[in-house]
C-alpha cells in the first residue's frame, strides 16, 4: 500500500445521525454524502461517556480517552486561578494529529476545530474555533483577537470571510424556514438564534475551502457544530410532531433539521469538488441526537442537560484510494479515528491510544506499526510554548455554551464560580472513569466530592444579578452552592456495578430525601438493589410501576433481567424485545436477548442478535460468547471457535468460560463439511426426480432442462413467468404443504417435482428419490433473492445467511440417512460455464437417455445476474 501522495480530509459533523441521514439520502437529498458512501465505507461511530464535544473531538484527535488527553469539559478555570472561561487547546495534554504530522514534515490545516484556539504554531494554516464566534449586534465590531489564527499573516487573508448574523437574508432563510414572515419575531427569538448558527458555520466553510483552493496540505481536519447547535434549537419542531408542541411553531419549523443536514451536505459537495483523486475523505460525528419519542421538551436541571438528547451512536463514511466500496463497518468508536489515519500516512501508532486501527476498512493493509508514545518523543511537534493566557477570555463563546444549556451563567462570585467549575472537571473524570469500568479511581474522585463541605447561598446571593438564574435552577437560601446529587447518583452506579447492595441502599435513601430539583426516577436502581438481594418479586413490582408510569427502554431491559434470574425465559424474551422496540440501537437489549434465544433454543434468532450486538459495539465479550454457543449448536465450528476467541481476547481478566469452549471445540472440530454426492447412477423404478436447493438457486433452470431433455414434469403452471423468472417456475401448489400433506406424492412417479430444500425431510419415505440438488455462492442467492422481493440486493441480512447455512447441513445429513434417496449436488455457476458436461451428470444421474442438445439451450447467461 503506497502512502507517498496520500491526502487525508477530516470534516466533522457534531451530532449527525443516520436516523436523519437515510431518509434524505434515500430520497435524494444528501447526493454528496450518497456518492461518497456509494464510493467508500458507512457505519455506526460509537461515543463515549460523557458525551460533551470538546472531549469527544479530542478523543478524536489524539485516539485516547478524556483522562489521557485532558480536555474535561465545556469550560476551565484560568491558570492564575482567578475566573473561568471556555475550554481552550492549553487543557489538551497529549499530542493530536497535527502535532505529530508537524513532527513529520507534513503540512495541516485545521478550521474550526472544538478547542482549537489558541491556534497552535504547526506546520500549515490553523483557523480556531474563535473565528466564526461573532457579536450578534451588527453595532459592535468583534474584532479576530490575536491566536485565533496561524499563522498570524494569513489573519488578513480571511478576516472578510466571516459571516456576521445580519448578512443572512430571507435567500437564506426561506429554504430552512418557508413560512418564516410568520413569525413574530418580538416574541420568539428563534430567527436570531437561525441566523447566528448559520452565520457562524458559513464562515467555517468560507475558511476551510479558501485554504483547500490556496494552500499545499497532506492532512485538513474541518469542524461543523451546525447540526449539533441546530438540534438543540430545533429538534423539538421535527417530525413527527410532539402532542406538546402547538401546531403553528410545528408548521414554521418542522423543516429546520432536514435543512440543516441538506445545508451540510451542499458544504460536503463543494469540498469533494476540491479534492485530488489521492485524497481519503472522512465524514463523522462524535454522537447522535433523539429525534423520536426521547426528545426532552422540559430539560432537567442537570449539569450539561441538552447532552442528555445526545443518542450513544454517531456516523462514520470514509472514501478513498484505498478504501473499500459500497461496504458497511461495524463497531467503530472515536478513538480509533487517530490511529487509523496514522497508519493511512504510514505512521506509527502509540501503545497508550486507547482507539485500533480499523483495518476492516481497507483494500490493501500494511502491518500496523507502533511507538510506545508521541508524546514521549523529544523534538518540535507546534506546540505551545508560551503562557499568553490573558488573551483567552471569550465572551461570545461563553454565552453561548449558556445559551444551548451546556453550562449554567458563571456565578457572579468569581471564587464560586472557579469551586463549581472544578467540581464539574473532576465529576467529568470521574464519570469518564466510570465509562471505561475503572470503578475506583470513580469511586475515589467521586468520594472526595461528597465528603466536602462547600458554600451555602446566603439571601444577598440568592437576591442579587444571579436572582432569576438560580431560581431557574431551583437554589434557595441555605442550598450548598454545588449540589452532591449528581455525585451520589455516579456512586450509587459504582455500588451497583461492584453489586455492594446494602451501599446502593444508602445512596438510593440519600438521593431520595435530598431535594427533588433534579426530578430523579430511582425505580431502575431500586429494582436492582431488590435483585441483588433476591427479592425478584419486589423488583418486578417495583419496574412495573415504573413501566406503567414511564415505559421505556431501559425499565424494560430491567425487567427482562429480573425475569431471567427467576428463570422464566418467555417473559424475559418478551421484555428485552420491547426494550429493543424503543431503543433499537442498544447493544446491551441485543445481546442480553441473544442469551434468552440460546436458552430457549432459538439458535438463528441468537446468532442474529448477538451478531447486531457487536455490529454496534464491537468490544463485546459476552456477546460473542453467545455467539460462539449459538453457532456451536448450529454446527458452524470454524465460526464458533472465532466467537470464542475473541470473547477471551476481550475480557481484562482470563474468560474461562470462553477458554473451556475453544477447548471442547478444537477436540470436536472436523475436517471441513464437504458435500458428497449419494448415487447408484441407475434407473429405479417409479422413481420420483426431486429437484431442489435454495429459493433463487437455480432450481426453474434444472426443471427447464429436464423438461427439454423430455422428462415429464409434475407442475400445475399456476405461478406463471416474471422478471426474475422470465423461462417460468414449473412449481406444483401442493408442495407447500407437503410438512402437512404427502400422502399426493404417488403423482410425481417417474416425473420430475421442485421442493424447496426446508421440505425435503417431509418426502414420503414409501418412494424412491433422486435429488438434484442446485447448489449456488450465498451471497449471489440472497442478492437474488433480496432484489426479487423489491429489497436492496446489497443489504444482506445475517439471519437468512444462518438459515441458509443450517438448510444445507440438514440436506448433507438427511441423505445420509435416508436409504430411499439418492443425491447429487449441482453448482449453478458450472450450469452457466458448462451446460454440456451437467447435462451429461444429470443423465446419468436419472439412468434415463435425454436430449442433451436441447437441454443446454434452455441455459441463457444472460439471466446470470446477482454474480460475486
Amino acid at each position: 500500500m503506497s502512502m507517498k501522495k496520500a491526502k487525508v480530509l477530516l470534516i466533522g459533523w457534531d451530532a449527525a445521525d443516520w436516523k436523519i441521514i437515510w431518509p434524505l439520502v434515500n430520497s435524494g437529498q444528501m447526493p454528496a454524502l450518497k456518492s461518497l458512501m456509494s464510493k467508500g465505507v458507512y457505519g455506526n461511530m460509537s461515543t463515549m461517556n460523557p458525551p460533551y464535544s470538546p472531549m469527544l473531538w479530542s478523543s478524536v484527535a489524539t485516539g485516547k480517552t478524556p483522562d489521557k488527553h485532558g480536555v474535561l469539559g465545556f469550560i476551565e478555570v484560568n491558570p492564575d486561578g482567578n475566573g473561568i472561561r471556555p475550554v481552550t487547546v492549553k487543557s489538551r495534554k497529549s499530542r493530536a494529529l497535527w502535532n505529530i504530522f508537524h513532527n513529520q514534515g507534513l503540512k495541516s490545516n485545521l478550521v474550526g476545530w472544538w478547542p482549537s484556539f489558541p491556534a497552535e504554531p504547526i506546520n500549515g494554516v490553523v483557523v480556531s474555533d474563535k473565528f466564526q464566534k461573532v457579536n450578534k449586534d451588527p453595532k459592535i465590531k468583534t474584532n479576530i483577537a490575536k491566536g485565533t489564527i496561524h499563522p498570524d499573516h494569513f489573519t488578513s487573508k480571511i478576516r472578510d470571510l466571516r459571516m456576521f448574523p445580519h448578512e443572512v437574508t430571507d435567500a437564506h432563510i426561506l429554504p430552512f424556514i418557508p413560512k418564516a414572515s410568520e413569525i413574530n419575531q418580538e416574541k420568539d427569538a428563534s430567527l436570531a438564534t437561525f441566523a447566528k448558527l448559520l452565520a457562524e458555520n458559513t464562515s467555517v466553510h468560507a475558511a476551510a475551502t479558501n485554504l483547500m483552493r490556496t494552500t499545499d496540505w497532506d492532512f485538513m481536519g474541518v469542524y461543523y457544530d451546525l447540526i449539533d447547535h441546530f438540534c438543540h434549537a430545533f429538534m423539538k419542531f421535527h417530525p413527527p410532531k410532539l402532542a406538546a408542541i402547538p401546531d403553528t411553531k410545528y408548521q414554521l419549523y418542522k423543516d429546520v433539521i432536514a435543512g440543516a443536514y441538506r445545508y451540510q451536505d451542499m458544504m460536503l459537495e463543494r469540498k469533494l469538488e476540491l479534492i485530488d483523486k489521492n485524497t481519503t475523505v472522512i465524514v463523522m460525528s462524535d454522537h447522535g441526537y433523539e429525534s423520536g419519542h426521547r426528545r426532552i421538551l422540559k430539560m432537567p436541571k442537570y449539569p450539561a442537560a441538552p447532552a442528555l438528547e445526545h443518542r450513544n451512536f454517531g456516523m462514520f463514511v470514509a472514501a478513498g484510494p484505498n478504501i473499500m466500496k459500497a461496504k458497511k463497518v461495524f463497531g467503530l468508536g472515536l478513538i480509533d479515528v487517530a490511529p487509523t489515519i496514522l497508519h493511512m500516512f504510514n505512521l506509527p501508532v502509540g501503545r497508550d491510544m486507547d482507539g485500533k486501527v480499523a483495518l476492516e476498512i481497507f483494500k490493501e493493509t500494511n502491518e500496523v506499526k507502533y511507538i510506545d508514545s508521541w508524546d514521549k518523543i523529544k523534538g518540535e511537534f507546534g506546540e505551545h510554548m508560551s503562557d499568553d493566557d490573558h488573551l483567552l477570555s471569550d465572551k461570545e463563546t461563553m454565552q453561548q455554551l449558556i445559551d444551548l444549556g451546556y453550562i449554567d451563567k458563571p456565578d457572579d462570585n468569581v471564587e464560586i464560580a472557579v469551586l463549581k467549575t472544578n467540581c464539574d472537571i473532576k465529576h467529568n473524570l470521574a464519570r469518564v472513569y466510570l465509562g471505561k469500568k475503572d470503578y475506583e479511581k470513580a469511586k475515589a474522585i467521586l468520594l472526595e466530592l461528597v465528603d466536602k463541605d462547600y458554600p451555602v447561598y446566603k439571601e444577598s446571593s440568592i437576591n442579587g444579578k444571579n436572582k432569576k438564574v438560580l431560581e431557574r435552577q431551583g437554589f434557595k437560601i441555605g442550598d450548598s452552592v454545588v449540589d452532591k446529587i449528581p455525585f451520589y447518583m455516579d456512586l450509587l452506579k459504582v455500588a451497583l456495578s461492584e453489586k455492594d447492595y446494602n451501599l446502593s441502599e444508602e445512596y438510593l435513601k440519600i438521593l431520595r430525601t435530598a431535594d427533588k430539583r433534579f426530578e430523579i426516577n430511582t425505580s431502575v436502581s431500586e429494582a436492582k438493589i431488590l435483585i441483588g438481594q433476591g427479592k425478584v418479586n419486589d423488583a418486578l413490582k417495583c419496574l412495573e410501576q415504573a413501566r406503567d408510569k414511564n415505559p421505556n427502554s431501559l425499565v424494560w431491559f430491567q425487567i427482562g433481567k429480573a425475569y431471567e434470574k427467576i428463570n422464566d425465559l418467555e417473559n424475559a424474551k418478551i421484555a428485552f424485545e420491547s426494550a429493543i422496540k424503543f431503543e433499537t440501537d442498544s447493544a446491551k437489549s441485543h445481546s442480553a436477548l441473544a442469551k434468552i434465544l440460546y436458552e430457549l433454543k432459538d439458535y438463528e434468532e441468537s446468532v442474529d442478535h448477538a451478531l447486531t450486538a457487536i455490529e454496534l459495539v464491537k468490544y463485546f465479550p459476552e456477546a460473542h460468547y453467545t455467539l460462539g454457543q449459538s453457532l456451536e449448536q448450529l454446527g458452524d465450528l470454524e465460526n464458533a471457535k472465532k466467537a470464542y476467541e475473541t470473547a477471551a481476547s476481550l475480557k481484562p481478566k482470563t474468560f474461562y468460560r470462553a477458554e473451556a469452549a475453544i477447548e471442547n471445540i478444537k477436540e470436536n472440530l472436523e475436517a471441513n463439511n464437504c458435500f458428497r454426492d449419494k448415487s447408484e447412477y441407475r434407473y429405479r423404478e417409479n422413481q420420483i426426480v426431486i429437484v431442489s436447493g435454495l429459493p433463487r438457486s437455480g432450481t426453474s433452470l434444472m426443471m427447464q432442462m429436464l423438461s427439454a431433455g423430455g422428462l415429464d414434469i409434475l407442475t400445475d403452471k399456476n405461478r406463471t413467468a416474471d422478471h426474475s423468472n422470465p423461462k417460468g417456475y414449473y412449481e406444483y401448489n401442493p408442495v407447500m404443504s407437503l410438512h402437512k400433506d404427502n400422502t399426493w406424492l404417488g403423482k410425481a412417479k417417474n416425473k420430475s417435482l421442485k421442493v424447496v430444500a426446508p421440505l425435503l425431510k417431509f418426502l414420503n419415505p414409501e418412494y424412491r428419490y433422486k435429488v438434484i440438488f442446485m447448489n449456488r455462492d450465498l451471497t449471489e442467492v440472497i442478492k437474488s433473492q433480496q432484489r426479487m422481493i423489491g429489497k436492496n440486493p446489497e443489504v444482506l441480512p445475517t439471519k437468512l445467511f444462518q438459515a441458509y447455512n443450517k438448510h444445507l447441513k440438514q440436506v448433507e445429513v438427511w441423505k445420509n440417512k435416508e436409504p430411499g434417496v439418492e443425491l447429487i449436488y449441482i453448482n449453478y455457476k458450472d450450469v452457466i460455464d458448462d451446460a454440456l458436461t451437467i447435462a451429461h451428470k444429470v443423465e446419468s444421474f436419472i439412468g434415463l437417455e435425454l436430449d442433451k442438445q436441447d437441454m443446454m439451450a434452455c441455459v441463457d447467461g444472460r439471466l446470470y445476474r446477482n454474480r460475486v
